[in-house]
């Protein structure tokens, strides 16, 4: 290779690179901002609570796929770790539903405040070919809906958890 040859393929990686770094900055503060903007609309999560009676519907194992804005399947909630999946246990009490997650913290959703259960096919970005998301709708003391997911290991267990259909 000849010097001339040698320093346009440099010149040529150095731009490169910094079309990258460019573009990774660029991702980094969206993402920064949409969970500035997000907290806004959120506020607060509400509170685990201090007794649950016993569990309506048993424990399910799965993955907890995200969370996002209702009605809006796709715009993923970035605030804190409710973006982020995690391997979760499902369970429904009295009082609300307990979601429990490896290596984030628990989402306690109060009865009160759910306005759908549902079974869907696409959420937080994952679209399957099946109805094979648990997605609860609910209302944070905010006032904002959204919607939060979950696929269980065994897509049997969503009968316990769905209303039954009216003949």
């Amino acid at each position: 290779m000849n010097t001339p040859t040698l320093v346009a393929t440099l010149i040529m990686a150095a731009v490169v690179a910094v079309i990258i770094a460019v573009v990774i900055q660029a991702m980094i503060r969206g993402w920064r901002r949409r969970a500035e903007r997000q907290a806004q609309i959120l506020g607060t999560l509400p509170s685990l609570p201090d007794t649950v009676g016993p569990a309506l519907v048993a424990p399910i194992k799965g993955l907890y796929v995200g969370s996002t804005l209702a009605p809006h399947w796709n715009d993923r909630i970035v605030v804190g770790d409710l973006g982020f999946r995690a391997k979760a246990v499902l369970t429904r009490y009295p009082e609300g539903i307990m979601l429990q997650r490896t290596g984030a913290g628990p989402i306690w959703i109060p009865d009160d405040v759910i306005v759908a259960i549902r079974a869907e096919k696409n959420l937080v970005g994952k679209a399957l070919t099946h109805d094979g998301i648990l997605a609860i709708r609910w209302r944070l003391p905010s006032g904002t809906e959204i919607d939060t997911g979950f696929r269980a290991d065994d897509r049997g267990d969503y009968a316990k958890w769905l209303p039954e259909e009216v003949a």
